[in-house]
């Protein structure tokens, strides 16, 4: 039986705990970091640890940050009536992308899922009811994935935001640029027609 070294086999295991990483990918990784420059490896290892250190959660929209508040809920040049929901902090990155929002954001950090034993109290659903009692918000933005879960996180949020008389909405769907019509499923060509707009 092949063995190596227990630094190599540690690092090996760590990677292969992360998610999307299996032995092999896992082992190639270790052994690429064997051959790398010193300093390469040493940023890296600097970068996880930074990682963990520098960065926490802002209180107000649960994103990622360095501070708290978060600098898009510091930035007084944001439209402050309306909360863009979303699942994870990756998803407002790709929000931010498009430059197009200007609002504040609301991480929820999940979706409901009963199959994977997530319910509405292990998400930032509570924190959103008590934000929109106290900040002036008049729109609620729902950009939760266009899947299953995602659908029945929007529905729920959206059925407990209703009583509160603030305009609740959702991203769009429909079909993406560049693809065809014929690799299209059938619940996204029939939101795609009934989300069709006049042509400019």
């Amino acid at each position: 039986m092949l063995t190596v070294a227990a630094p190599v086999a540690n690092a090996i295991d760590a990677f292969s705990r992360l998610p999307g990483i299996g032995p092999k990918t896992a082992a190639r990784l270790a052994f690429y970091l064997l051959r790398a420059p010193e300093e390469d490896v040493l940023a890296l290892s600097e970068a996880i640890r930074d990682l963990k250190e520098r960065t926490l959660f802002c209180q107000q929209c649960f994103n990622i940050a360095e501070a708290d508040p978060c600098a898009i809920c510091a930035s007084q040049e944001r439209d402050r009536s309306i909360i863009c929901v979303v699942e994870e902090p990756l998803d407002v990155l790709a929000i931010e992308r498009t430059r197009e929002f200007k609002g504040l954001y609301h991480v929820l950090h999940g979706a409901i899922s009963p199959m994977d034993g997530v319910g509405p109290e292990q998400i930032k659903v509570a924190e959103l009811l008590a934000r929109l009692n106290v900040e002036p918000v008049a729109e609620v933005l729902l950009a939760t994935n266009p899947n299953l879960e995602g659908e029945a996180t929007a529905m729920y949020v959206a059925r407990l935001i209703g009583p509160l008389g603030i305009r609740v909405t959702r991203l769009a769907h429909g079909l993406p640029i560049g693809g065809d019509l014929e690799y299209a499923d059938e619940v996204t060509l029939t939101r795609a027609l009934s989300g069709r707009q006049v042509m400019q």
